[in-house]
């Protein structure tokens, strides 16, 4: 087997350091909510400080999951440690549909049965929070948009539109006395972030079932590398994506003579590169003659031959 593989690392000390940073504000911030809630005995103010732990404990997963995706190849994992980010991009878009779920559930019940709520209080720990959040998003939206670090800026202005929410509805409830504008806020907002929660679950989850990038047209890719000089047909395609920013491709190519397979690797390797964007490539050479056995299993894409 002739392959040419470009493996290109991806730094992710980046995203590992704004994510510190951010964990560490969020923390800092609920440390100081938290004293002050239990000092004006504010319910309110420890709740909040609660869910910024939670959040912080969110940022922690992405940040974990960004240090041991620096590892190197190894004898145990041959690509890599690069998959962790999806993993936790996974779990991060799994919890916050759970938890969105949960607010609407609960939101629908207050329609019905309204409590009433200090209207000051919710817009004051409203107007911090956002600022708080705002903050953390522009820091985290300068990090490498990897999968990982969606997830995270996800969970950032997740709260921010909640923060956002309870701002609009303090006032409302402030000058109205209409309490069930809050459950009604929540409701809207939980249907947005689960249907961000998962887009971000389901791409997460084709990345891991070794799914063709969305980005890239198997069919398309095919026909593309069988119009090449030099090849008979192709067969046994496979593109799956290794981590963020990282797409693979074996094939099996058919060609005339084995002797021309180093000028036909190279055309073949500039079109990928070029017009698909695929760095790590594995090509198999086959003469016009042999008989390939394994590709008899069933894949993707038919046997395209050259016309």
């Amino acid at each position: 087997m002739f392959t040419m593989s470009h493996a290109h690392s991806h730094s992710h000390s980046t995203p590992f350091k704004v994510l510190w940073i951010s964990i560490s504000i969020i923390l800092i911030y609920a440390g100081v909510e938290a004293i002050t809630g239990w000092h004006a005995g504010s319910l309110a103010l420890l709740g909040d400080a609660g869910h910024m732990v939670s959040d912080a404990l969110a940022l922690s997963i992405a940040a974990f999951a960004a240090w041991i995706a620096k590892k190197p190849p190894s004898k145990t994992h041959s690509y890599g440690m690069g998959r962790a980010e999806i993993v936790a991009a996974w779990i991060s878009s799994l919890f916050l549909l759970i938890v969105s779920l949960s607010i609407i559930v609960e939101a629908v019940e207050r329609i019905h049965s309204p409590i009433k709520v200090n209207a000051v209080t919710v817009m004051i720990i409203a107007f911090i929070g956002m600022i708080i959040n705002l903050l953390v998003a522009a820091i985290l939206a300068k990090a490498e948009r990897t999968i990982n670090m969606r997830a995270a800026l996800l969970h950032v202005l997740s709260d921010l539109l909640g923060s956002f929410a309870a701002l609009v509805a303090g006032a409302v409830i402030y000058y109205t006395k209409w309490y069930p504008i809050d459950p009604i806020l929540s409701i809207f907002i939980g249907i947005l972030i689960i249907a961000s929660s998962f887009r971000l679950l389901r791409e997460s989850m084709r990345i891991l079932m070794e799914g063709v990038p969305v980005h890239i047209n198997l069919e398309a890719v095919s026909d593309a590398l069988t119009k090449v000089d030099g090849v008979l047909e192709i067969h046994d395609l496979h593109i799956w994506t290794l981590s963020s920013g990282s797409v693979a491709l074996s094939a099996h190519i058919n060609i005339h003579e084995i002797s021309e397979w180093e000028s036909v690797l190279k055309r073949l390797t500039k079109k990928l590169e070029h017009d698909f964007h695929i760095h790590h490539i594995t090509l198999q050479p086959e003469p016009d003659v042999f008989d390939c056995k394994p590709c008899t299993e069933p894949t993707a894409t038919r046997v395209k031959k050259r016309k």
